[in-house]
């Protein structure tokens, strides 16, 4: 275990990975902002959803570190300019659908909570935010890899679920789409770029058997952990799955309520379904 990850190995095809459940904040953060308002950030409880996950052989990987620190789900090019105090000496994302992330604070490095609040009374140096990417985002990519490269040479193929959760409703600052009611949940694969849509598709009718609602590919078509680790044509599989909080914790307080449990079940059940599939089979 890296001092910021967490990667359990797996015996089996499937891999889950929580970039954004991280409650360990930094002493170097130096944050601004209210505590409070700052964990409103994390994707609060999905690593306890999914802790049965190991001892049925999945591979498990959790950041420790919190998504505002640095987000495992951006590219490195996605630094935003106007937090630092010099010229970055790398590549900067050109993209234009990147660049609209970036200029809601929503780079590799946060500048503002998803409600616009910002993070700093300051501006970071280059040093800093190399050092971030050292010790978060390099250590956590190459487990995600790993697992994944591992899953798919015992099986033939692995099939990636990039967990996180979100918001009953879309902060102004969040998504493209703010104020947005969301479903129970969202499943992403970039538009079938990432995943095999025939499984996307199955996994979400799963959900709807669970009683759950879905959405596929809106507002959340997947990031980079999709978009880098998904390769469909050679086996390799990665959808973004996001949670309705509201399932399962009061969103003002982050404590979990009574559909905490259930909740917890029907993902324990969704993964007994995805280890029992072959994706091969749905071609």
């Amino acid at each position: 275990m890296h001092s910021q990850v967490v990667y359990v190995p797996g015996t089996t095809a499937l891999v889950l990975d929580s970039p954004h459940s991280g409650t360990a904040y930094p002493e170097d953060f130096r944050f601004c902002c209210e505590h409070g308002v700052l964990r409103r950030a994390e994707d609060t409880h999905v690593e306890a959803l999914y802790d049965f996950a190991p001892s049925l052989g999945v591979a498990w990987i959790e950041a420790l570190f919190p998504r505002s620190y640095l987000d495992a789900n951006r590219n490195v090019t996605e630094i935003d300019l106007e937090l630092l105090d010099e010229p970055w000496p790398g590549e900067c994302a050109s993209d234009p659908a990147v660049l609209a992330k970036v200029r809601l604070g929503k780079g590799l490095i946060w500048r503002c909570t998803d409600d616009g609040v910002p993070l700093y009374d300051r501006r970071l140096g280059v040093a800093e935010v190399q050092a971030r990417i050292e010790q978060c985002w390099k250590p956590y990519h190459a487990s995600v890899a790993a697992a994944i490269e591992a899953a798919h040479a015992r099986h033939g193929y692995s099939i990636h679920i990039n967990c996180h959760s979100m918001p009953a409703v879309a902060a102004s600052h969040a998504t493209d789409f703010p104020g947005l009611v969301h479903a129970d949940f969202v499943v992403g694969d970039r538009d079938g770029s990432t995943s095999s849509p025939a499984l996307s598709r199955w996994l979400c009718e799963q959900l709807q058997d669970l009683g759950y609602s879905v959405s596929y590919n809106h507002p959340y078509k997947g990031v980079e952990l999709v978009r880098r680790y998904g390769d469909p044509a050679h086996g390799r599989h990665s959808i973004q799955l996001e949670i309705n909080r509201g399932l399962y914790m009061n969103e003002d307080t982050l404590q979990r309520h009574e559909g905490f449990e259930r909740l917890k079940a029907n993902l324990r059940s969704l993964v007994g379904r995805l280890l029992a599939l072959d994706p091969r089979s749905l071609a």
